[in-house]
């Protein structure tokens, strides 16, 4: 990102933006200013959580906890009593102040747990309890006993990161260390037609960018991008809300010998898929769900529609996805529009396609339980999302 570029016809590219988000991108043989020879489809890499924060020791009762925050919007219930790991960057001195070093660290085993309040202290917890994210959600990491005291024992997190990167502790100058789920994804239902899995929200749409980037080469210019900090708004440097996306495509066209008014001939012609979950038909909740646009599992991605806008969408757009579909042998979609009493979620589409001014339409696999720990799918309509988005970079 930081480099010159030189690139030629028939490329493959990758390039990662700030170490969170990526962009990979091809390059066709045909003229990048005519209509539809820009396509685009965009993703985002971060899911809903706890994130560690520094100087995160706390000892308790001869107890050893993590100091978190909450990331984005989770179902704080969903994560208590599981095995829980850590993964992050920690980031070590380097050959001078400017010049740090970033360590990519997965710990890759339960390590971590956030235990729930037993029934007998609290008679009314099957009645709803509000949960303090400061009090409630802090992960049990360690238990050292009564005679260790605060000063010997505060600095444990330090110490697991010096045992596991093998580094010196005064090496270590910060962390981004996130906690996840440790439990595998698996498949379920009597036939094996649904997945659950964590991080469904948003592993499901970010896969199928990268297999409809990988398995085509369009005759114009491909591109997908995989943006993070979508569950906190966008609004970061490696956000969708950032130039980043504009500046990729100013340095392709400028690359490829384009000036800057055939570029904006390319980008004002082009097309993007805004890929996110979407919320599937819940069968114990039937009433959540606006009264003829009912997505079911297995039964093909969404494309999602909102006359606000929180769902990047108009009448062409939508129809060119149509068009996709029968185009690629009938792959099968939906429809999903909140109740009208009662407002979702927002994705990057909106975002991104103001900066970069393309026809956008917002699509994804339906899923239950968004925002929780583990999340449930059709296996089938994994399959689906992926051909629409290889039909698009095929054509």
């Amino acid at each position: 990102w930081t480099e010159g570029w030189e690139l030629q016809r028939y490329g493959r590219y990758f390039t990662k933006v700030y170490g969170s988000s990526i962009f990979a991108f091809t390059l066709g043989n045909g003229d990048l200013t005519a209509k539809n020879s820009l396509k685009l489809a965009a993703a985002h890499t971060d899911f809903p959580g706890f994130r560690i924060k520094p100087e995160a020791g706390v000892i308790k009762d001869g107890y050893g906890l993590l100091n978190t925050e909450g990331y984005g919007g989770a179902i704080l219930y969903s994560w208590l009593d599981r095995p829980l790991s850590i993964a992050g960057k920690v980031v070590l001195a380097g050959k001078d102040a400017m010049n740090p070093v970033t360590e990519l660290i997965d710990f890759a085993r339960p390590l971590i747990t956030i235990p729930s309040l037993a029934i007998h202290m609290n008679k009314k917890i099957n009645e709803g309890v509000a949960l303090n994210k400061q009090k409630d959600m802090l992960p049990l990491a360690a238990v050292f006993g009564k005679e260790n005291g605060k000063d010997t024992a505060k600095a444990f997190l330090d110490d697991l990161l010096v045992s596991e990167l093998a580094v010196s502790k005064e090496d270590i100058l910060s962390y981004e260390l996130n906690i996840y789920p440790y439990e595998a994804g698996c498949q379920l239902g009597v036939a094996g037609e649904l997945v659950s899995s964590p991080r469904l929200d948003n592993i499901t749409s970010v896969v199928a960018c990268l297999k409809g980037i990988t398995e085509t080469l369009g005759a114009g210019l491909n591109i997908i991008a995989l943006f993070d900090n979508e569950e906190i708004g966008s609004r970061t440097k490696q956000g969708a809300a950032s130039a980043n996306l504009m500046q990729l495509l100013e340095r392709i066209y400028t690359c490829m010998g384009y000036s800057r008014e055939q570029m904006w001939q390319g980008i004002n012609g082009g097309f993007m898929l805004s890929v996110d979950v979407a919320h599937g038909l819940h069968p114990n909740y039937p009433d959540k769900t606006d009264p003829t646009n009912r997505p079911l599992l297995n039964e093909g991605f969404v494309i999602k529609q909102a006359s606000s806008q929180s769902y990047a969408c108009d009448a062409e757009a939508v129809a060119m996805v149509k068009g996709l579909c029968r185009q690629g042998n009938d792959i099968p979609c939906q429809h999903y529009v909140n109740r009208s009493d009662m407002p979702g979620g927002a994705t990057l589409g909106s975002i991104a396609s103001a900066l970069v001014p393309v026809r956008t339409v917002d699509i994804g696999v339906p899923i239950l339980a968004m925002h929780s720990a583990r999340e449930t799918m059709g296996a089938a309509d994994q399959i689906s999302l992926c051909r629409v988005i290889r039909e698009l970079f095929r054509y």
